[in-house]
């Protein structure tokens, strides 16, 4: 039996100063399922952070990149199932995962884990975890450079925060991914990424591309 290695894009397309991208892309270190990707343009310069999901499954033995530019034909409205909430579209996805797969389960529907930018935002997001528990519950920031700086899988600002108080502490070194509803406050903490977590998607509303 091989070992399949799914690779999931994180700070996709983000655009960094040089200086910025180089203390980025140290972050791997701090993961054992993570490599990095340096890319410079004559323009710019595309910071990429490659989660590794690992994956037994036999017959498969090379590296499969998921790629930035995934073609995903999204109509004027929400899929079957999704809830839409402003110019986007949220889904809680119950079955449990790390963060790197759920992140790769985001992306193969055309979508990130989910970013939040208001208080309405995040509401609508604990609602949806609501029928089954409010458990905690992965969205898409990580501290991947190891400090203090959080960000978004897909590229968004990362400007609303919930923290719980105390909260990221990076506990045992280790922990830098976003899950929800942690604490009878339902606030937000940072957590070990290799933990199963249910997970909420969300993904852009456009005009049909075909």
């Amino acid at each position: 039996m091989k070992l399949l290695l799914v690779s999931v894009l994180l700070c996709a397309v983000m655009v960094l100063t040089p200086a910025a991208c180089e203390y980025c892309c140290k972050g791997c270190k701090y993961m054992s399922f993570c490599t990095s990707l340096h890319n410079k343009s004559p323009f710019n310069v595309l910071n990429c952070l490659v989660l590794t999901d690992k994956v037994d499954s036999s017959g498969a033995g090379d590296l499969i990149p998921t790629g930035i530019s995934d073609q995903v034909n999204m109509s004027s409205c929400c899929p079957h199932g999704w809830t839409r909430f402003n110019r986007r579209c949220f889904v809680y996805i119950p079955t449990a995962m790390n963060w790197a797969h759920a992140e790769r389960n985001c992306r193969s529907m055309g979508a990130h884990l989910a970013s939040v930018h208001s208080s309405s935002e995040y509401h609508l997001i604990q609602k949806l975890t609501g029928p089954y528990g409010y458990k905690t519950t992965w969205i898409g920031g990580t501290n991947a450079s190891g400090k203090h700086v959080w960000l978004w899988t897909d590229g968004s600002c990362f400007s609303y925060t919930h923290w719980c108080p105390g909260e990221p502490n990076n506990g045992c070194g280790n922990q830098h991914c976003l899950q929800i509803n942690y604490s009878g406050s339902k606030c937000w903490d940072d957590v070990q990424c290799d933990s199963h977590r249910p997970s909420i998607c969300a993904r852009k509303i456009s005009r049909h591309l075909g």
